[in-house]
């Protein structure tokens, strides 16, 4: 699509658009129309005007023979569409008028659009933000995932518990997508291998077909849309009718159900051999019609297969899609006739390996029997790999040890980059999970510093920021977020000073209005709001604050005429459904929610809201709302985050440790808008070596001894001494993650951050500067420098 055609478009001929769509891709007249038939209209409509550029880009990589990026990850946590596609084809103020003049509230339509579940927080953000940088940065690229029907889980709260159901978001049609069944691979599993004149011969057991559906993803401006190709399984033989005729109607069935099984969940609950033999299923069966279908597309274009790697960069997001390795080795020997030696070769000059994690549990490992029992040809490869590497490099690091095979180690050993995603996570990696192979291959771990998409994370979800910082700086901005350091030169205006605080309180009282009509909570929009939404997880120490909080509210009672500073506490996140002591702190912040909220001595200076199922149309409704962001995890326990830098973009200071992100994120903003606490992580590492510290602390400290003896005594949970009696022996006996020792300078940074927020300038000044010093942390920037130092791609424009 060329630049006028989007500049063409206006309120009568997108309006004219959706009507076709009613009627014609609908079936229905305006006068019948639902809210459900105007939101897939309009969004048909909007896809129409996508699938221009997507074309001419897909055209232009074939024609100039440009190098692809393939995307792989198990999430691509993209949202809500509509606002998406409005903003960057830069048509929202026309569809906002189009929707007007037919007689429809463009934003209710907006909201009732479900959330894609096709991720859980971090990791598939990420991978959203990437695709939307790949595409504004006109860099060819797919992303490869699953369609999950049920992602992760809906989450509730009965009784303060949290309570998982499926995520119904294909209950309806999504809207986005075209559907493939052209595009399907035969994905296999089990079996056994069989020699046959020198050659190796997989023979399956079971076989599930992988379906393709692809949502085009369009950059800033229109310019250039890339494919985020999702698999779906399908089984091979739709329907048994001879078992069906027999009277067996539950195993005629069975060919589909188990296909379903494969891409129905995120993150099946691995605690059981059969989820861990799902889960592996799962990655596989992605990662191998990924491969699959770029090679396909690779050779239907001309190529010599020898060539791979100067046309194709295959970046594995996390382990789950470590099994790329050895299916694309597995591939070039059994079907292209490679040696084993040039096939590794050829897989590593592809392969790059992003890692997320300093936690040793998250590195995946297999239990060998199992994957050999479900992939035995890959077994047999990388024991080849890892024979190669233990000959290559002297070392004794195995892939393959102790009855696992460790994905981490895999994912290393078959690429050629290993990055971490912030600078502190990187050096950590070089030091902690990965110090050997570090050793044995001494350049290959580098640093990519994770960003955020600005057309999202401000543009977007924060109307009264984004114009505020076009009318003072100009437009242009949200493809150069660097842009932003020109609000320096404005930070002693007492005018921008007073209209930044202004978008502020829009955005509180928005988030207001919606809790309100969500959860019937009534918020004080002066109060300061105090935001931790993250995945709930030991180490990023919701429990902290919680006791914190706790202990403020104590400080309150007990002096309940002197100069507080109200706060508002607001958790979001989601808690994996094995995680027994996390799920044990989400019933803790909501009893101790009960109690606060409640009390009438404390009420109207400290609140707490848990909203349930936290999700990124939830983000987009919070980040903005944000006065202080908590950032409190472990030092070097947070790879990076990217909530932190979402969170400071939209003008919300950090409280919290030198850990992951943190680090540049308090060196591009100013010291002087962050406040820090904690350990640091050599600190951390020193402390857990002493014996009882975290009793200690705990005796040392008068608060946190009496939040503690309050949970014990049951104070939040009606007289129930043993309800906390996991989060108590976990702190008093291990607290590897040191909530004890960071408490008492947590507590007291907490009270200045107290006292700065009743300066009004000074607190607007800081949490504009916070937006000011954010333009590094763009996705935009992140993908340059993946393409300039781990890809070798090069933008088409």
């Amino acid at each position: 699509m060329k630049d006028q055609d989007i500049t063409l478009v206006t309120a009568e001929t997108l309006r004219n658009e959706i009507l076709r769509h009613l009627k014609l891709s609908i079936g229905k007249d305006p006068s019948h129309a639902s809210l459900y038939d105007w939101r897939m209209s309009l969004s048909l409509a909007l896809r129409d005007r996508v699938v221009e550029p997507w074309f001419a880009s897909t055209r232009k990589t074939y024609e100039g023979k440009h190098k692809r990026v393939y995307y792989l990850s198990m999430e691509f946590l993209i949202g809500r569409l509509i606002e998406d596609v409005t903003i960057n084809l830069d048509v929202e103020e026309i569809a906002v008028q189009a929707m007007a003049d037919l007689g429809q509230d463009y934003y209710k339509v907006v909201v009732d659009e479900p959330d894609a579940a096709l991720g859980n927080g971090g990791l598939g953000r990420l991978a959203a933000c990437f695709m939307d940088s790949l595409a504004t940065l006109a860099i060819p690229a797919y992303g490869y995932g699953i369609r999950y029907e049920h992602g992760l889980f809906e989450q509730h709260f009965e009784g303060g518990q949290q309570t998982e159901s499926a995520e119904g978001w294909l209950a309806q049609r999504h809207a986005w997508e075209f559907e493939r069944p052209e595009v399907t691979y035969n994905i296999h599993f089990g079996g056994y291998v069989s020699e046959e004149n020198g050659k190796s011969n997989w023979n399956p057991a079971e076989t599930v077909l992988a379906s393709a559906y692809d949502t085009p993803i369009v950059g800033w401006k229109g310019q250039w849309a890339n494919t985020l190709r999702l698999w779906a399984a399908k089984p091979v033989k739709l329907f048994d009718l001879e078992s069906f005729n027999r009277g067996d109607y539950i195993g005629a069935n069975a060919p589909e159900r188990l296909a379903r099984t494969i891409s129905r969940v995120l993150y099946p609950d691995d605690t059981t051999q059969d989820g861990k033999e799902l889960r592996l299923k799962q990655e596989y069966f992605f990662t191998s019609a990924s491969i699959k279908d770029l090679l396909r597309r690779f050779l239907a274009e001309g190529n010599k297969i020898e060539d791979l790697h100067e046309h194709v960069a295959i970046q594995l997001n996390d382990t789950h899609p470590a099994i790329a390795g050895p299916e694309l080795v597995r591939l070039l020997i059994d079907k292209h006739d490679f040696n084993i030696d040039d096939a590794i070769e050829m897989a590593r000059k592809c392969l790059g390996y992003t890692n997320h994690t300093l936690l040793p549990e998250a590195l995946e490992r297999w239990p060998e029997d199992l994957f050999a029992r479900i992939l035995p040809r890959h077994h047999r490869i990388i024991q080849m790999i890892q024979d190669r590497h233990l000959s290559a490099t002297g070392s004794d690091i195995r892939i393959i040890e102790h009855g696992n095979v460790k994905m981490g180690e895999l994912a290393f050993i078959i690429a050629h980059s290993v990055n971490g995603v912030s600078a502190l996570h990187s050096e950590l990696v070089k030091e902690t999970v990965f110090a050997d192979l570090h050793k044995a291959y001494p350049s290959r771990i580098l640093n990519q510093t994770n960003g955020i998409t600005p057309r999202r994370w401000l543009y977007s979800c924060n109307p009264a920021l984004r114009n505020l910082i076009t009318d003072t700086i100009g437009s242009g901005w949200a493809a150069d977020l660097e842009r932003l350091q020109n609000l320096n030169a404005h930070l002693d205006d007492t005018g921008f000073l007073q209209a930044y605080a202004a978008a502020k309180t829009t955005n509180k009282v928005r988030l207001a209005k919606w809790l309100k009509d969500r959860n019937d909570v009534t918020l004080d929009t002066s109060a300061m709001f105090d935001v931790q939404i993250k995945r709930i997880h030991e180490y990023k120490r919701q429990h902290l604050n919680i006791l914190e909080t706790i202990a403020l509210w104590n400080e309150i009672r007990d002096n309940p005429t002197a100069n507080w500073t109200p706060r508002v506490k607001i958790f979001g996140g989601k808690a994996a459904p094995g995680y027994v002591l996390a799920k044990s702190i989400i019933r803790l912040i909501n009893d101790v929610a009960a109690t606060i909220n409640n009390d009438p001595v404390t009420k109207h200076l400290l609140q707490v809201v848990y909203p349930e199922n936290y999700n990124v149309s939830m983000a987009e409704v919070l980040i903005p709302a944000s006065d202080l962001s908590e950032q409190i995890s472990t030092a070097g326990k947070e790879a990076s985050g990217t909530g932190n830098m979402k969170l400071s973009l939209n003008g919300s200071p950090t409280i919290g440790t030198l850990d992951g992100a943190n680090v540049e994120i308090r060196d591009h903003v100013g010291h002087e808008n962050f406040f820090l606490f904690g350990l640091t992580a050599a600190e951390a590492q020193e402390k857990r070596t002493e014996h009882g510290y975290s009793r200690r602390a705990i005796e040392a400290s008068p608060r946190l001894s009496r939040v503690l003896g309050q949970i014990g005594a049951g104070v939040f949970s009606n007289g129930d001494h043993h309800r906390y009696s996991d989060i108590l022996h976990n702190l008093y006996e291990h607290d590897y993650f040191l909530v004890s020792c960071d408490f008492d300078e947590y507590f007291a940074k907490q009270r200045e951050v107290d006292a700065v927020y009743l300066d009004v300038n000074r607190w607007t000044r800081m949490a504009a500067a916070n937006t000011a010093g954010m333009g590094w942390f763009s996705a935009d920037r992140t993908i340059r420098s993946y393409a300039d130092q781990i890809w070798d791609a090069k933008s088409v424009t």
